[in-house]
């Protein structure tokens, strides 16, 4: 049975704060980068003026804010360690839980929030960004919000369950991983040269994604599953 490390859980949410910053900070030191940002911070200054943004971006971070607190004090000490880990056991272990939520957002992003119904007019809102920039990671209904961050956070007890603790780092990385390619995906990335070339592609291809329902390209973390399943436009 799993006990509580509050010690490993405090050393995974410092673990997230400094890879974000980090994340946030030092890839914008390149000028191309930082070009591609001030875009987007234009664009998102243009639709953060129209009445229907400010809303579903405020609640939609209420609700991540307070999933994320009682993920990382009440559920996460369960499921990591600090106990030393050799480091192809920590990859392997963020490359499964990313690629196994991977898989059950695909199925979940392809059969319920593009198939018929409620829970298609709830994703709805957020394709209402034809070309999305960065603030549209943000434009999604709080409920769909709740379920795609939920559906990651809880796959990792259940992991856990089954496997054992992971070490914090891992899923301090996992997470930092998930949270920027799931912002990455909306940003509007314009450099189809090298060394940027797979950032434009996989911007590109969500940007796709997002010019009505019936596009493809539902995974969020990579596109292997769209390639399996035959749907990558």
């Amino acid at each position: 049975m799993m006990s509580y490390d509050w010690q490993a859980g405090l050393f995974l949410f410092g673990t997230v704060i400094v890879l974000t910053v980090a994340t946030n900070f030092l890839p914008f030191k390149v000028p191309a980068l930082q070009q591609e940002r001030l875009r987007n911070r234009k664009a998102n200054k243009a639709k953060l003026a129209l009445a229907k943004y400010p809303p579903v971006v405020n609640a939609g971070r209420w609700v991540g804010g307070l999933s994320n607190l009682a993920f990382f004090a009440a559920v996460a000490p369960f499921c990591v360690t600090l106990a030393p880990q050799p480091w192809w056991r920590m990859l392997l272990d963020i490359a499964a839980v990313l690629m196994i939520y991977d898989l059950f957002y695909y199925l979940m992003h392809r059969f319920l929030f593009h198939g018929q119904g409620y829970f298609r007019r709830i994703h709805g809102l957020h394709h209402q960004a034809r070309s999305p920039t960065h603030i549209d990671a943000y434009y999604v209904h709080p409920l769909e919000t709740f379920m795609g961050l939920n559906l990651f956070l809880w796959l990792i007890p259940a992991l856990a369950w089954a496997w054992g603790p992971f070490h914090a780092v891992s899923i301090g990385l996992a997470y930092v991983i998930y949270v920027q390619l799931n912002i990455l995906n909306h940003c509007a990335v314009d450099l189809p040269y090298f060394p940027f070339k797979t950032l434009h592609w996989i911007t590109t291809k969500h940007a796709l994604h997002h010019k009505n329902m019936h596009m493809g390209n539902y995974a969020t973390i990579t596109l292997l599953y769209d390639k399996l399943f035959g749907t990558l436009e």
